[in-house]
C-alpha cells in the first residue's frame, strides 16, 4: 500500500473520503428496550381517525433518533391508495453512528422503504405530520402521507412521501435529549375494502441524563 493509499484509507475511516464510507452495523430493537423511562410524548394535531394505537418501540438507553426512513406506497392511479405505511427511526449514540438500532412500531403492508435521511449532527426533536382528511363513504382514504422532522442542530428533514392532504402544526419539542421511541396508530388490513394503513404517530422524548 503506497503512502497516498494509506492516507486515503485512514481519511476514509473518519470522513468517508476517497469513495470509501465508514460502515455501520444496525439491528432491530423491537420491544426489547420498552422499559426505558421517557420524559414526555410528542403528538400531532391532525392525526387520522381510523385504526387503533399499537405498541411502542424504544431506542436503548443513551441512544436517540438521529435519522429516519419511510415505507411509502406510490400512486396507484385509480386503485386503492395507502400512501405512508410506516416510519422507521434510526437510533444512534451521541455522534457515533457506527452501531445503530432501528425502531418502527407497527407498519402497513404496502410500499417500499425510502433511503434513510440523517440529522447532520444532533438528534430528532420534533415533527410535523401530513394527513389527508376522511374522503367520505365512497372516497379513497390515505390518511398519513408524509412527515417532517426537526433536528436539534436546527435543519428540518422532509420524508419522501405522498402529497395528499396538508401538514398540521409542528409538535412540541423534546427539550432535553431527543426522540427515543415511536408508537403508531394503524388501520388493519381491510380485506378488499378501502385501506388507509398508517393514520397517526406519537414519539417519546428521553432525557440526556439517565436516572
Amino acid at each position: 500500500m503506497n503512502s497516498f493509499t494509506t492516507l486515503c484509507f485512514l481519511a476514509a475511516v473518519a470522513t468517508g473520503l476517497c469513495g470509501v464510507k465508514e460502515k455501520s452495523f444496525s439491528m432491530k430493537a423491537g420491544v426489547k428496550f420498552n422499559s426505558r423511562a421517557y420524559t414526555s410524548m410528542l403528538t400531532a394535531n391532525n392525526g387520522g381517525e381510523f385504526g387503533n394505537w399499537t405498541w411502542p418501540e424504544m431506542c436503548p438507553d443513551e441512544f436517540f433518533a438521529v435519522g429516519f426512513s419511510l415505507r411509502v406506497e406510490g400512486n396507484q392511479y385509480g386503485l386503492d391508495d395507502t400512501a405512508l405505511n410506516g416510519i422507521r427511526l434510526i437510533c444512534g449514540k451521541k455522534e457515533d453512528r457506527s452501531f445503530l438500532y432501528t425502531v418502527e412500531s407497527h407498519t402497513g403492508y404496502y410500499g417500499e422503504w425510502t433511503e434513510t435521511q440523517w440529522c447532520p449532527s444532533g438528534v430528532l426533536k420534533s415533527f410535523q405530520l401530513r394527513v389527508e382528511p376522511s374522503q367520505g363513504m365512497f372516497g379513497d382514504d390515505t390518511s398519513a402521507n408524509n412527515i417532517k422532522f426537526r433536528c436539534s442542530s436546527n435543519p428540518s428533514l422532509e420524508g419522501v412521501g405522498m402529497e395528499w392532504g396538508e401538514y398540521g402544526h409542528w409538535s412540541q419539542e423534546c427539550t432535553d435529549g431527543g426522540i427515543c421511541g415511536i408508537e403508531t396508530k394503524m388501520e388493519e388490513f381491510q380485506y378488499g375494502l378501502d385501506d388507509s394503513t398508517l393514520n397517526d404517530v406519537r414519539f417519546h422524548c428521553c432525557s440526556s441524563f439517565q436516572q
